[in-house]
């Protein structure tokens, strides 16, 4: 398909490994921390509430920026590398201020 997309498959490949692994590690402590007889720590609900909210617009954000680059390399002379990184980037950073915000003004 492009650079773009092989950069991209190798992120979404590489995350995924870590991820698994985290939850691996994980799990092994916290079966430990039950063998022991140790207090579990408390989950705080707090961090949780916006975490769904700062991915789901992350990931709008990368799909805004996804298309615009599209639409840009279609209709201008911008190279197609370019255009598509730095309108990921832009629309990315502009939904992860977004979330920001949103999450000061309700606290």
């Amino acid at each position: 398909m492009g650079p773009f997309f092989d950069v991209l498959m190798a992120a979404v490949v590489f995350s995924a490994i870590y991820g698994v692994i985290r939850l691996v590690v994980h799990r092994k402590e916290r079966l430990i921390m039950i063998e022991k007889g140790t207090n579990m720590p408390e989950i705080k609900n707090e961090g949780l509430s916006f975490s769904s909210l700062k991915f789901g617009i992350f990931f709008i954000g990368i799909g805004l920026g996804v298309l615009a680059a599209n639409i840009l390399s279609v209709t201008t002379k911008l190279d197609t590398e370019v255009a598509y990184f730095s309108m990921v980037f832009l629309f990315g950073g502009l939904s992860l201020v977004i979330h920001h915000l949103i999450e000061g003004k309700s606290k």
